[in-house]
C-alpha cells in the first residue's frame, strides 16, 4: 500500500495532476500483457518463480484469472492449477446441474472459493446462507458425524429442487473434496487487486512504479540490487546519487529514469541527508566540495557520511576525480569545522556573512589536485561498499571476451522454467558458467557462494570435500569459472549449480591462453612505449602464449607476431604489467588453437 501511495504521488509529481489508481480500468491489456509475460518483479503477490512460471502458463486476460491463481497458488489447491489452465485455454467444461453455470462458470467448472461452496449448497441443496456457512466449517473440520448429517440435508434438499438423488450424492462428495481446498474468495479479491495496480503501474508508469518499490526497500540492499537490475531490464536508467539533484528516497528523475536516493547509501544516516538536502533549498546548490563541508552541519554529516557519498559518486558533478576529492577530503572538513568553531564565537566577518560564499572559496582555500582518477576495480569496490552494487560498470566486463571463451553458457540463459515432477529431482545437466564471487556463507555442511556475470546470479553450492580442495582460490571478489550440476532447489525456489569444480580466471588464463594480442593506442607505436613493453615482455617470457602487437598510425594498421621466444606465461602481475600500460582494454586472449 505504501509503494502504490507513493507512486501515485510519483506519477502526479510527473504532470498528471489528478491521477489516481480509483480510476483504473480493471481490463486494460497492456497490464496483462505484463502478467501474462511472468514480467512480474516488485508485482505484489506474484513475484516467485514458481508464480512466475504458472501466470506464464494460465496468461490471464481478465480480473477473474487473477483472483483465481491467487487463490490456487497453495499447497493443496496446486493440484487443481493444470486443470485450470486447460479449461481457460479451450478444454471442454460440463457441469453437472445448470444452476452451476452461474457459480462456477468464472473458474471453468473449479470450486476455488468457499463462498462457491456456500452458493452451491444453497442454490442446489436449499440451504439458508447462514446453514452454508455451518456446511463450510463442519467440512473444514471434518467430523463424521457430523458430515453424515449434512450429506443427508444436502440430498433431500436436491432431491426437493429436482435433482436425482445420486446426482446430489456426487455434488456433495465434490463439494467435500474441494471444501479442504476452498479460499476466501473477499481475501484473494483484495490481494488480486493490488497485484493488479502494482501491473498496472509497472506497465504505464514503470519510472514512478520501480522509484517507489526501491524507496521503499532501500535499507535492504539485496532487495535494491536486484530492483536496479529490473530497471535495467525495463530500459529504466538509474542514475547515480548527486548531492545537487537526490532526496532522501529515490525519485523519478524524467522519462525512464530514476535517481539514486541519498538514505539507500550504506553509512549516510535521515538526519545528515535533511542537514544536506536542507541546506541545498535553503541557499542553493552546493559548488564544490568545501563550499559543502562550510555549509552543512558536520556534527550531522561527517567524516565517514562524506567518504560514503564520494564512493558513491555524489560529488563527480564537481569536475573532480574521486581520486583527487578523496586527498582533499580532510583538509575540506577541517576548513568547514573551523568555520563552525569561528561562526559559534562570533567571530564570522561581517561583510562576508552578509554576502555569502564566494565562488571562488574552493580553489583559493584548497587546491585541489589534478590527480588521476581511481582505477576501475578501486571505483568499482568503492560504489559496491558503499551502495552494495557496481553502479558505473562490473569488474566481468573488461574480462567479458576472455569469458566467452572458457564459459561461453551465461548465467541468465541457465535453467529456464521450474520443473515438474520427476524433474525436479533428477541428476541435473553439467554446466560450465564464469563470474565473480559477490557472497560467501555457511549453510549447513556446505558453502554457497553467489556468482555473478553482470546477465544475471545464481547461488553455487560447495559441499565440504569440494570446498576442502578449492578453498585456496575460492574467495570474495575472485572471477571464477565454475563447472557443476545444474539443480532446481525446491528450497530457494530458484536454480543452482552444485559445483564439481572451479578455477579462479588468472589460474586458467596461466595454463591455458594461447594468444595475447596487444593492442597499442592509436599513433601511440612509439620507441618509449615499445621499450616499456619489451621490458616487461620479457620477464614473462617461457611460457606458451604467443604474442602479437596490434598497432594503428595515421592510416597504417597491423599486427606484428612476435616469433616463438617472446611467448609468455601470463601471470596476474604480467597482465597487471601490461594494463599499466595499455590499459586492460588493450589486451586480448585467446584461449585453444583457433582462438582470436
Amino acid at each position: 500500500l505504501t509503494i502504490l501511495d507513493w507512486a501515485e504521488r510519483y506519477v502526479r509529481q510527473l504532470g498528471d495532476t489528478g491521477f489516481s489508481l480509483d480510476g483504473v480500468p480493471l481490463s486494460d491489456a497492456q497490464a496483462y500483457r505484463v502478467l501474462s509475460a511472468g514480467n512480474t518483479t516488485a508485482v505484489f503477490q506474484l513475484e516467485s518463480r514458481g508464480m512466475r512460471d504458472l501466470i506464464k502458463r494460465a496468461r490471464p486476460d481478465r480480473f477473474e484469472d487473477v483472483i483465481a491463481l491467487v487463490a490456487l497458488y497453495r499447497p493443496g489447491p496446486m493440484d487443481l492449477i493444470p486443470e485450470y489452465i486447460e479449461r481457460k485455454h479451450g478444454k471442454r467444461v460440463e457441469y453437472l446441474d445448470p444452476r452451476l453455470v452461474p457459480i462456477l462458470g468464472p473458474t471453468y467448472g473449479i470450486m476455488v472459493y468457499q463462498e462457491q461452496v456456500m452458493q452451491i449448497a444453497q442454490v442446489i441443496g436449499g440451504y439458508t446462507l447462514g446453514g452454508a456457512d455451518l456446511l463450510r466449517r463442519a467440512m473444514g473440520k471434518k467430523k463424521p458425524e457430523e458430515m453424515a448429517r449434512q450429506r443427508s440435508t444436502f440430498v433431500d434438499g436436491a432431491v426437493a429442487r429436482g435433482v436425482p438423488a445420486a446426482r446430489a450424492g456426487y455434488i456433495f462428495d465434490l463439494i467435500e473434496k474441494f471444501a479442504g481446498y476452498g479460499f476466501n474468495k473477499s481475501h484473494s479479491v483484495a490481494y488480486a487487486l493490488l497485484a493488479y495496480q502494482t501491473a498496472w503501474l509497472k506497465a504505464h508508469h514503470p519510472e514512478a512504479f520501480m522509484a517507489a518499490v526501491l524507496s521503499c526497500d532501500m535499507e535492504h540492499t539485496d532487495k535494491v540490487v536486484s530492483f536496479i537490475d529490473e530497471c535495467s531490464g525495463l530500459g529504466i536508467e538509474v542514475q547515480a546519487p548527486d548531492v545537487n539533484a537526490s532526496s532522501y528516497a529515490f525519485t523519478v528523475a524524467g522519462p525512464g529514469t530514476i535517481r539514486y536516493g541519498l538514505g539507500a547509501i550504506k553509512g549516510v544516516g535521515e538526519g545528515a541527508v535533511e542537514a544536506i538536502v536542507g541546506e541545498r533549498e535553503r541557499g542553493g546548490e552546493f559548488r564544490g566540495l568545501v563550499d559543502l563541508c562550510r555549509r552543512v552541519d558536520l556534527k550531522l554529516a561527517g567524516k565517514r557520511t562524506l567518504e560514503a557519498m564520494l564512493k558513491a559518486g555524489c560529488f563527480d558533478r564537481f569536475g573532480h576525480t574521486r581520486a583527487a576529492l578523496a586527498a582533499v577530503l580532510p583538509a575540506a572538513i577541517q576548513l568547514g569545522e573551523q568555520r563552525t568553531r569561528a561562526h559559534a564565537a562570533g567571530q564570522d566577518d561581517l561583510f562576508g556573512g552578509l554576502a555569502g560564499p564566494s565562488a571562488a572559496d574552493e580553489h583559493s582555500t584548497i587546491d585541489i589536485p589534478a590527480l588521476p582518477e581511481w582505477s576501475e576495480r578501486e571505483r568499482l569496490a568503492g560504489e559496491r561498499e558503499t551502495l552494495g552494487l557496481f553502479l558505473t560498470g562490473h569488474p566481468v566486463a573488461e574480462h567479458e571476451q576472455e569469458l566467452r571463451q572458457v564459459a561461453p553458457a551465461r548465467i541468465a540463459d541457465l535453467g529456464g522454467p521450474r520443473p515438474s515432477g520427476e524433474q525436479r529431482f533428477g541428476g541435473g545437466k553439467m554446466v560450465t558458467v564464469a563470474g565473480l564471487v559477490l557472497e560467501m556463507r555457511r549453510r549447513g555442511s556446505r558453502m554457497t557462494l553467489v556468482l555473478d556475470d553482470r546477465s544475471a546470479r545464481i547461488e553455487v553450492s560447495l559441499f565440504d570435500d569440494v570446498w576442502q580442495q578449492h578453498r585456496t582460490v575460492v574467495v570474495r571478489d575472485a572471477i571464477l569459472v565454475v563447472e557443476g550440476q545444474l539443480r532446481y532447489d525446491e528450497f530457494i525456489d530458484d536454480w543452482r549449480i552444485n559445483a564439481k569444480k572451479l578455477t579462479a580466471l588468472d589460474e586458467l588464463r596461466e595454463r591455458e591462453a594461447r594468444r595475447l594480442t596487444i593492442r597499442l593506442p592509436a599513433g601511440a607505436a612509439d620507441g618509449r612505449l615499445i621499450g616499456r613493453l619489451e621490458d616487461v615482455l620479457r620477464t614473462g617470457r617461457g611460457g606458451r602464449c604467443a604474442v602479437s602487437l596490434h598497432y594503428i598510425g595515421g592510416e597504417a594498421r597491423g599486427t606484428l607476431t612476435l616469433d616463438e621466444s617472446w611467448a609468455v606465461r601470463p601471470s596476474r602481475l604480467l597482465v597487471d604489467e601490461l594494463a599499466s600500460i595499455v590499459g586492460r582494454d588493450g589486451l586480448r586472449f585467446g584461449y585453444g588453437p583457433r582462438a582470436d
